[in-house]
């Protein structure tokens, strides 16, 4: 904890130059496009995963119509033809497990009032009239939805409102082109078919909740959410097209 406090201070410190005493919350979208940089070779490898996926299901068609009567065999069957074309029927979730790190380092940074025994000194940080160690809650209460620290939250929903929308519809239009290709859908006798399945019918929904977890977590947490549901939406428009 306190190593990474001292990557951030001098961080916020080269950037204070260019943003003042926003140095910090600057720092931290930075970290947040480092780590998603770090993530991306594995961000494209999930979408080759998923359009290769999606190129099997005509075999995997084939293969319910040969097996259909016999489920064993057919998830056997299935699971020789992922092996043989080195597909991973659950590769997509890798990405976005590897980010919570990430995340949970900010929210406990910025959650704890001290770091090796000293005062947390980010804590002092704000984002304009935002404290980068504060919850909406907080902003409420310190002059209300339109007080300082107030608009600042309202700016991030308003960016997470957008960025929700274009991943829903991103997202909607993934999932129908993927059971158009799939004919009669996921069957849920393909391993990992139920998981995925469930995850593709969650997604068009889940930047939404990204507004709940900025409305409860620090507002460095905030900004890490923020900054990556924007890198993602951007990259799989990318990497999906």
């Amino acid at each position: 904890m306190s190593v990474f406090a001292s990557l951030v201070e001098q961080l916020a410190d080269l950037l204070h130059p260019l943003f003042g005493l926003s140095a910090a919350a600057a720092a931290i979208i930075a970290f947040t496009a480092l780590v998603r940089l770090l993530v991306h070779p594995l961000s494209r490898a999930a979408a080759r995963g998923q359009k290769a996926r999606a190129a099997l299901q005509p075999r995997i068609a084939e293969l319910r119509r040969k097996h259909g009567k016999n489920p064993e065999k057919l998830q056997k069957a299935v699971m020789e033809l992922h092996a043989e074309e080195k597909v991973s029927p659950l590769s997509g979730c890798l990405p976005s497990l590897l980010q919570l790190p990430a995340f949970f380092l900010l929210y406990h940074l910025f959650s704890s009032g001290s770091i090796g025994g000293e005062p947390n000194a980010l804590l002092t940080h704000q984002l304009l009239d935002a404290p980068l160690g504060g919850r909406w809650a907080d902003a409420l209460a310190d002059g209300g939805a339109f007080g300082g620290a107030g608009v600042v939250y309202l700016g991030l929903f308003a960016v997470v409102a957008v960025v929700a929308y274009f991943s829903y519809r991103l997202s909607r239009r993934m999932t129908e082109a993927s059971a158009a290709m799939a004919g009669a859908g996921v069957d849920p006798q393909v391993p990992g078919a139920a998981a995925m399945g469930g995850v593709m019918k969650v997604m068009p929904f889940m930047s939404f909740f990204t507004l709940v977890t900025v409305a409860v977590v620090p507002l460095a947490a905030a900004l890490y959410v923020v900054t990556s549901t924007t890198w993602s939406v951007i990259e799989r428009s990318v990497l999906y097209r």
